[in-house]
């Protein structure tokens, strides 16, 4: 007598193949596992680190708005596109070449804006361009 055997059904059957949602699968509605959750500490650390984005970003507004023109226009635009930390970081060059020599005020601007950055970049004075501090 020869053995029966047994069928598997079909690829296309089967319930995860066609898109069924698996209660298993990490993005099934009420799955324990969430993208983006993370610790407590995780979000604390998100937290931080925007508002120190956003304390930074309010002092280039600042000290662009001492410059006038369309070179101050063009600086306020170029900082209110930034998205992150780096991206005032490369703008830090034309900022500071903006304001000097401008007098008084701006001198208490870029020595705010030195600040901020060394708060936000630490030990990295020694990629400043020459005479900016």
């Amino acid at each position: 007598m020869i053995p029966m055997l047994q069928t598997v059904p079909a690829l296309s059957s089967r319930p995860e193949a066609i898109g069924a949602p698996d209660s298993q699968a990490p993005w099934a509605p009420g799955a324990a596992w969430l993208p983006e959750a993370g610790l407590p500490q995780d979000r604390h650390a998100r937290i931080a680190a925007r508002r120190c984005f956003v304390d930074i970003k309010q002092r280039f507004m600042a000290a662009t708005a001492l410059v006038d023109g369309p070179r101050g226009d063009w600086l306020r635009y170029q900082v209110r596109q930034t998205q992150e930390p780096l991206d005032l970081w490369l703008l830090r060059g034309a900022v500071f070449s903006a304001l000097a020599g401008e007098g008084r005020t701006t001198e208490r601007a870029q020595s705010e804006l030195q600040g901020a950055l060394d708060s936000v970049f630490p030990n990295a004075g020694e990629l400043l361009p020459y005479g900016v501090r």
